[in-house]
């Protein structure tokens, strides 16, 4: 069985996928995103940590951030959109379907890109608390 992180994971892009739909979800994507395929999605995991032990439960809160990329005149509508649509997607249930304790936005920027005229790149972090126990990553707490 998965661990916990993992299935938090695949709750995330099902959810974000079936949100922001037709347009895709791309989890670490290892290339760059192709100018037609744009608008897209990116989906990055930055970093998973322990914030409390107690009684064989380990407190842990997993930091996502999602890149909205898009191109053209209307880059900034374009990801501002998808923003909005996965923010949506994701806060309908804070508990990711009983996996999390709890979601929240932590921040938002806005980056156009220099390297390809008329892209935009719209970063937005969530944390995501969670509970496991302290010898079974697979076991919520």
């Amino acid at each position: 069985m998965n661990s916990i992180r993992e299935r938090i994971l695949r709750e995330v892009v099902a959810r974000l996928t079936a949100g922001v739909a037709p347009t895709p979800v791309l989890r670490f994507p290892t290339v760059p995103v192709a100018r037609e395929a744009s608008p897209a999605l990116l989906l990055f995991a930055e970093g998973d940590s322990i914030t409390a032990h107690a009684n064989n439960l380990v407190d842990r809160l997993l930091m996502v951030r999602l890149v909205a990329v898009a191109r053209g005149d209307d880059a900034f509508d374009q990801a501002d959109l998808a923003v909005v649509a996965a923010h949506a997607a994701l806060m309908s249930d804070t508990n990711l379907g009983g996996l999390a304790l709890a979601l929240r936005e932590v921040d938002c920027e806005w980056d156009p890109e220099d390297a390809d005229a008329g892209a935009v790149a719209l970063p937005v972090r969530y944390e995501i608390r969670y509970r496991t126990h302290a010898l079974d990553l697979t076991r919520p707490g």
